[in-house]
């Protein structure tokens, strides 16, 4: 369907629901095409090719919402759908600061979709992921290659709602991987390699290949280190975890439900000052930026943290309402199936002016963390304590020595951010978790668990 197509359809679902007798009503419609290819050995291992069209309908009755979705985008559909959501709001408890926006908007963001993605044939889309796999299986002592995949995304989405804003846009994705094993038997050891664009000539499969097979040869023959406190540098993978989580904990939600460990602290110092954090939903690079967000907000660039000084928090226009704030357009929704709430659109970590080289010599002797098992379980979002597994090398005299593995790093996330001396200068996307953009760093000291 054309954009014009969606917004109609989003019109006539928020004038069901005020038939109804919706006092508001707002109606996203999405559609979408994924795919994803799969090769082991140069064969096609496995292929998809999916397609999903759908519409929520929220609607808002004497200060009570309720919601509805379904996959019939027809007149009567939007009828049906607009009686459910108008059942669900009569029994729902009220809620005084729910509703609409107060202000409606869209910002200019080029560059979301990339018409190049319809000129690529499946079959050219097949031989881009199995150059991946020929590029990882090329090292020497790369043992096997678990698992290569391309995949994208193109779609389109409309909001509609009764206060008069209607608006569209359309963005499409690409991004692949390979997961690699080197070693053998009690040495074997994993590497990932990622890449991510608008479209599949945005994609370096060698290079992909080549990280997954680096990374996994780089830890073949770890060993268990000692037990110490040390310097710690994060690589951007990591640290992108690291980021993401902290993210969800400056969601205004979690803040006034007493589930984050920032709350009451704005203002205040959270971080060293080479801490420069931000939510960007207009990036054009961004995987999740838009004109608009979740419940027609325009888009924007929000500062979270700056020279380590907690700015604000992230909130929709629920959460505004409740902490007598001003949204920062962070309504996010997972597709049609669920309404709005809190979240990140682009977390960006300021990159820093080291390069890795540099941040490993002002380690000195440390520890390099490549990866980490178990953020989330691992984490308490109110204390910030953490204890994690943590597999990378050591870091001796200033340069990367052996491989290291069973091991944990501990300490909590305050503490973390206030100890972080530098921040790398080769950022990168890492889509884990959400949208991060982050790069390494190097944290002045931390507990390492080991033999």
């Amino acid at each position: 369907m054309s954009q014009p197509d969606l917004e109609g359809i989003a019109r006539r679902a928020v004038e069901a629901a005020q038939s109804a007798g919706a006092d508001d009503a707002e109606a996203w419609v999405e559609e979408a095409v994924t795919r994803q290819i799969r090769v082991y050995e140069a064969y096609v291992e496995s292929l998809t090719d999916a397609g999903s069209r759908g519409f929520g309908l929220r609607v808002f009755l004497d200060g009570r919402s309720g919601y509805a979705y379904g996959t019939d985008l027809s007149d009567e559909g939007a009828s049906a759908l607009a009686a459910q959501a108008r059942e669900s709001a009569a029994v729902a408890d009220p809620d005084e600061f729910g509703g609409l926006p107060d202000e409606f908007g869209t910002a200019e963001v080029e560059g979301l979709h990339a018409s190049e993605l319809a000129g690529w044939s499946t079959e050219r889309k097949i031989e881009l992921a199995v150059e991946i796999e020929r590029a990882a299986r090329a090292h020497d002592g790369v043992s096997q290659v678990e698992d290569t995949v391309y995949a994208d995304a193109d779609g389109s989405v409309a909001l509609a709602n009764s206060r008069g804003f209607c608006s569209s846009y359309e963005a499409s994705s690409v991004w692949a991987y390979a997961s690699v094993f080197a070693g053998e038997g009690a040495d074997l050891m994993t590497g990932l390699g990622v890449g991510l664009g608008r479209e599949p000539g945005e994609l370096d499969p060698r290079a992909i290949g080549d990280e997954a097979a680096e990374r996994a040869l780089a830890l073949v023959g770890a060993r268990q280190p000692e037990s110490r406190r040390c310097p710690v540098v994060l690589d951007a993978f990591v640290a992108a975890s690291f980021i993401g989580f902290i993210g969800g904990m400056l969601s205004a939600d979690a803040v006034q439900r007493g589930r984050s460990l920032f709350a009451g602290r704005e203002g205040e110092e959270i971080a060293s000052a080479a801490v420069r954090l931000v939510d960007d939903g207009v990036d054009p690079e961004g995987p999740d930026s838009a004109p608009f967000d979740g419940e027609g907000s325009a888009r924007r660039r929000t500062s979270l943290i700056e020279d380590g000084r907690l700015l604000t928090f992230l909130f929709d226009a629920r959460t505004a309402r409740k902490g007598e704030r001003e949204t920062t357009a962070s309504a996010s929704r997972g597709s049609y199936r669920t309404p709005p709430s809190v979240g990140t659109a682009n977390l960006l970590l300021e990159p820093g002016d080291a390069d890795l080289e540099e941040l490993v010599r002002r380690a000195g002797d440390g520890l390099y963390v490549t990866d980490v098992a178990g953020l989330h379980s691992g984490v308490n979002p109110v204390s910030g304590t953490f204890s994690v597994g943590a597999t990378g090398r050591l870091i001796e005299g200033g340069e990367l020595g052996s491989p290291a593995r069973e091991m944990t790093i501990a300490s909590d996330l305050v503490s973390m951010l206030k100890a972080v001396q530098a921040v790398g200068s080769a950022s990168r996307w890492v889509p884990f978790g959400g949208s991060v953009k982050a790069a390494p760093l190097l944290i002045g000291e931390m507990a390492v668990s080991g033999a």
